[in-house]
Parts: C-alpha cells; structure tokens; sequence
C-alpha cells in the first residue's frame, strides 16, 4: 500500500499530479496505490473537491 499524505491539501495535490502524470483514471490509480476510492474521494469532498473523469482530475 502507498504512503500518501494525510492533510486533505497535500493529498489533493499529491492525487491530481500522480492522475496527471502516471494514470489514466482514478480507478487505476486506487488499484495501483491499493487506495479505497470511496475513501480518497470522501476525504477530498470534505475540501469540496469532485472527481472529474473528463479532466482526470479533482476539481
């Protein structure tokens, strides 16, 4: 399992960098990290940050 960070700010950018430069989709990430989506995304939702699957990338 990857390390990731904590901070809701730090994991954003840290998850928008690794979709823009490493994956195609969310889902390939979370499989790859073995991250639980729902998770990633509830965590990033409480900063009001949405998947975007047209961009790859939270918004």
């Amino acid at each position: 399992m990857a390390t990731i960070p904590n901070d809701p700010m730090m994991l954003l950018s840290y998850i928008n960098t690794k979709l823009r430069d490493e994956y195609k989709n969310l889902n390939e990430l979370c499989d790859d990290l073995e991250l639980q989506q729902s998770e990633l995304t509830k965590k990033l939702s409480s900063i009001d940050y949405a998947y975007n699957e047209e961009l790859n990338r939270f918004v």
